[in-house]
This record gives structure tokens, sequence and C-alpha cells, in this order.
């Protein structure tokens, strides 16, 4: 049997098993990550039983162009993630797992493309008959995909149904695919016709622009024209794109949809599409989302971390500011320089943008993976006496500063909690679940690793796989079970709530939640539900709509406080049907109003 030297040292005569090692790798990250689990929890209030039931109203009514939520036309976003939901539904059924299959298979199709973009791209002056350079593609792949998918942000939204991960992904892989293009134009420049590579760049962007609209189209195109400026490429790819026949296909892709439901709903498509979900959103702030201008830094430092330390390293290695020798460098050798400007761009977008949410810069994720993968990746193949150490040191701290302090602050973490009205003592709840000291021990593992790889510098390069290791442990053990956790005490109460209507409800009964709004409720009992927070507005609403409510009872879903203060009920006034959490079903005579 070969040796695992002899091996790594000959990467050209054994690339099948560095391959078969890298497939074995990203198969146990992308399943343990995006698809573990799945969907085996409800539907997350607030946001995602809306995209769920929106879906939903599609296979009930056959009318796949306006999109509807309790009744009421949902033009927040485009129809992309509705269509695949919806095919889902007929596919497996009305699930969770119909629900978040788009978002996960969309967060893997990043990690494919992006680990072939970056098995053929990934290292600069690339050399076939050095073996180092063979390695070091074979790494930076590997890493780059690994750390597209082991971040909390990708989990966060991979896992769940709603738009921001297939944007990331339309966005992400149309990025790729003009990399590709642009890397490989010098095959197919005697044609007329755009390369493959390019046409599915066309493709792609039109299907982002139906998956969020204008910005699926605006973003790429702005981190291109920056690109192609600085690299002095405008004009040469211009021509090779033929830019014509792609915004015919552009056109053909994204505009139908929009023209339909135009015609469908007229000027209240217009004014609520782009006036408040696009432009209003980019210039004001909506719903409360505001934040300032250095939100994004806390962000990503966050939500990409660990590998988040590694960004100003990776991004001071590229010596961004020497323009004249990345113009000297044939195109092949970019795509450290296009991570950089996909980066950077969507960053700066999002934080000159007024209204402000954590989700916004997940499309970045993919180009903070790709610069985090090239700087690691050439680490782990240079002699270790060849290290550039003062740099690479200061990022370790701070690596293992950042593994210390999240340790910590899951001990805290019960000491910060505030009251959450969904769930009665939730500090205590959390601090019993074993979560806490499961995810500060990991923490403080890593930690200790790092310390010890910190002892000589040949152990340095293992402290990448430390990371790994780590985090794909953090998510097994802690980020996954944290998602039971919270759906059992916040989510199934109403769920449960939901089949005991299903089974109590009269024919015509309305359905009435007072206090709070749980979208969820409608998608599990496929009723409308009529939502208030206060008596004023229950009363109207009872009082307009007396002629039309035909039965003689009423379904009230709350907590006991706001049935006496928003209700205006006593004991004595209703039936009580159910007791879920804090969720009261009953049910009171139309009478009483």
């Amino acid at each position: 049997m070969k040796s695992i030297t002899s091996i790594w040292h000959s990467p050209k005569k054994h690339s099948n098993i560095y391959g078969l090692v890298a497939l074995i790798w990203l198969l146990i990250v992308g399943f343990m990550a995006l698809l573990w689990h799945l969907g085996n929890t409800g539907l997350v209030d607030e946001t995602e039983p809306l995209f769920a039931e929106a879906a939903r109203q599609m296979t009930v009514t056959g009318n796949w162009i306006t999109p509807y939520f309790n009744e009421v036309t949902r033009f927040d976003k485009p129809p992309l993630i509705y269509w695949l939901m919806a095919i889902g539904y007929e596919l497996i059924g009305v699930n969770e797992w119909a629900v978040r299959l788009p978002s996960a298979l969309s967060a893997i199709s990043l990690m494919v493309l992006g680990f072939y973009t970056l098995r053929r791209f990934g290292c600069l002056n690339q050399d076939y008959k050095q073996p180092q350079k063979l390695q070091q593609l074979w790494l930076v792949a590997v890493l780059g995909a690994s750390l597209m998918a082991l971040n909390i942000h990708t989990i966060l939204w991979a896992r769940t149904g709603v738009s921001d991960m297939l944007l990331s992904a339309c966005m992400g892989n149309a990025l790729f695919c003009f990399f590709l293009g642009y890397s490989s134009s010098v095959i197919s420049k005697q044609s007329k016709l755009p390369n493959l590579w390019y046409l599915a760049f066309y493709v792609l962007i039109a299907l982002a622009v139906l998956t969020k609209g204008p910005v699926g189209i605006v973003l790429p195109g702005l981190i291109i024209f920056c690109f192609l400026l600085y690299v002095g490429q405008f004009k040469a790819v211009v021509r090779e794109m033929n830019l014509f026949l792609g915004t015919i296909i552009f056109l053909l892709i994204s505009v139908p949809w929009y023209i339909l439901v135009f015609l469908e709903n007229g000027q209240s498509f217009f004014d609520s599409f782009f006036g408040k979900h696009n432009f209003q959103r980019f210039t004001d702030v909506v719903n409360g989302h505001d934040a300032p201008w250095y939100f994004y830094i806390f962000i990503v430092l966050g939500l990409f971390a660990p590998w988040s330390v590694y960004l100003p390293l990776a991004i001071h290695r590229l010596a961004w500011w020497r323009r004249s020798w990345w113009l000297r460098q044939p195109r092949h050798n970019h795509l450290g320089i296009f991570a950089f400007f996909w980066f950077v761009c969507i960053f700066l977008f999002f934080s000159i943008s007024i209204t402000k949410l954590p989700s916004y810069v997940l499309p970045l994720i993919p180009a903070g993976a790709i610069l985090v993968a090239i700087l690691w990746s050439e680490y782990l193949v240079v002699d270790h006496k060849k290290l550039r150490k003062r740099g690479l040191l200061l990022t370790i701290l701070a690596n293992l500063l950042l593994a210390i302090l999240i340790a910590i602050a899951f001990l805290l973490i019960p000491n910060f909690i505030g009251n959450d009205p969904a769930i009665f003592h939730l500090d205590i709840l959390l601090a019993k679940s074993g979560l806490i000291t499961k995810g500060a021990i990991i923490w403080g593992l890593m930690a200790i690793a790092i310390i010890v790889c910190l002892t000589k510098i040949k152990y340095w390069r293992w402290i990448i796989c430390v990371n790994l290791v780590g985090f794909l442990a953090f998510t097994s053990f802690v980020l996954i079970p944290t998602n039971f956790f919270l759906d059992y005490h916040r989510q199934l109460p109403l769920r449960e709530i939901a089949e005991k209507i299903i089974t109590i409800q009269k024919d015509q009964e309305p359905i009435i939640m007072l206090g709070f709004k749980k979208p969820s409720l409608v998608f599990y009992t496929q009723q409308p539900v009529k939502f208030f927070r206060r008596h004023q507005s229950l009363t109207e609403y009872l009082t307009e709509s007396s002629e039309d409510i035909k039965s003689d009872t009423l379904l009230i879903i709350s907590r006991q406080k706001e049935i006496r203060k928003v209700a205006k009920l006593q004991a004595q006034d209703y039936q009580q049907l159910e007791y879920k959490g804090i969720y009261k079903l009953i049910r009171v005579p139309k009478s009483k109003y």
C-alpha cells in the first residue's frame, strides 16, 4: 500500500485518490451542514411561513403569477422561490422538506461550482508540472467549497425556506460562470457567439432577477464592471460576451412574469414591489430595519466566524493596490482579485443602503471563502521555514482570541437573554438543555488545539484543520440541536394548536389570533387567519364583518394576558379548547361582541 507521503507528493499520478478524498469530505460537509434534519423541524415565524403558504396557494388556486398570503397579494419577492417550493409540494407533498430544499440545494450548487472554479483557477502562476501547484489547486478547491458551507450565515439561510439563499446561489453561480467564461474565452474568441459559460451567466442573472428583483442584475453588473475596469479588459470582454444576444436571453427569461403580474394587478404591484421593496429599502428605513454604517463589519465577523478573522490578511496578500502587476497577469490568474471585487462591492453596496438586514450580505460569503481558501492553500504547501510569520501569527492569535471569546460568551448567555414573549423562562430552559455547555466546550477545545499548534511553526498549518473539524462539530452538536430546541419550545405549540383547530373547527368559524402575528398558523391550518394587536381593531373587524361571519362562534388563539386586555374576555365568557406553551385556543360566542 502506498504511503500517504508518496501520494501527497505525486498529485498528478494519484489524482483519482485526491478526487475521492475531496468528494468524501465535501459529501460529509454538505450533508451535515445543509441537509441533515433539514425538514424535521417546523416552519419558523415570522418570514418562512409567508413563503411556504404563498407557494401552497399557487398549487391550490392554479395562479402561478400573483403570489397570495392569507387572501392578500404578496409582492415582496418575485416568484422563482414560490415556483420551486410549489414544484416540491407536487413532488414530495406539502411539508417542511419541500419548503427548504430549494435553499439547501442552492447552497450545494454554490459548493459544487465553487469547487470546480477553484480547482481550475485557484492559485497564481499555475504550472501543472509542479506538484506543489497541483496540491494547492486541490487544497484551495476543498477549502473554498467547505468554507462556503461551514459558516453560520450559510447554514442559517440554507436551512430556511426563504429567497435569500436562492438569490445568493443565482448570483454566485452567475459570477462563477462569468469568470469561467472570462478565463477560457481565448478558446472561442473566433466565434461570433459567447462561450457556454457566458450564456450560463445570462441565464443565472435572469433567474436572480426572478428571485429578488433588480438587485439580481445590479450587483453582478457592478462587480464585473469594477473588476474589468481594474484589469483593463472591459472592451475585450464586452465584445466576447455579445451583450446584444445576452440581453435578449436575459429579457426572455426575466421579463415575462413582470409583464403578466403587472397586467393582472396594475399599479399596486409596481408601487409595492419596485417602490417599497426595492427603491425604498435602499433609500429609506423599511420595517424598522435600520443600522449604523459599520453594521456589516460585525455581521461578517460573527456570521462568517472563524474564517472572518483571516479576511484582512487574505485581502492584504492580494496586493490589490499593485494594479500594474495585476495588469500583467494572464486571465486565469485573476480569480483572487475577482473575489476581492465580489466581496468589496457587495459589502459597500449594502453598507450604503439605509435598510440593513443580516441576510443582505449573504452573497459575499462565496467570495470570502475564496479569499481565505487561497490564503490557506498557499500556507499549506509552502515550506514552513519560508512562511511570512508576522501577519499569519497575528491572524492566528485573532483566531485564538475569537475562539476564547465565543466559549466565554456561551457560558454567559443565560445572563443576557431577555424576556421572550413566545417562550417562558428561556434562560432557564436553555441552561438545562446542555447546549450552552456543549458550545463552550467545543470552542474551548478549539482554542486549546490552536495553542498547541502555535508551539511549533511547522504545526501552524494544522490550525485550518482545527477550525474545520471544530466548526463541523459545533454544527452537529450545537447549531442543529438548537434548532430542535427552539422548535420544541416556540413553534411546536402553534402546530399543536393548528392540529386542534383542524379537528374542532365548525363550518365557516373564523380563526382569530390576538397579540401575535404568527404566519405559520395560516400554513398549518390551511385556513385564513385574522391577526389583531388592539381591542379596537378586533371590534371594528367584527362590527364591519358581522353579516359576513356566518358562524355564531369565533376561534381565538392568544395568551391569557391578551385574552383579558385585547379580547376583553373573562373566564366565564369563553370555552377553553386547548392550552399549549403560552397559547390558549378558546371558542367565544359572537354575541359577546
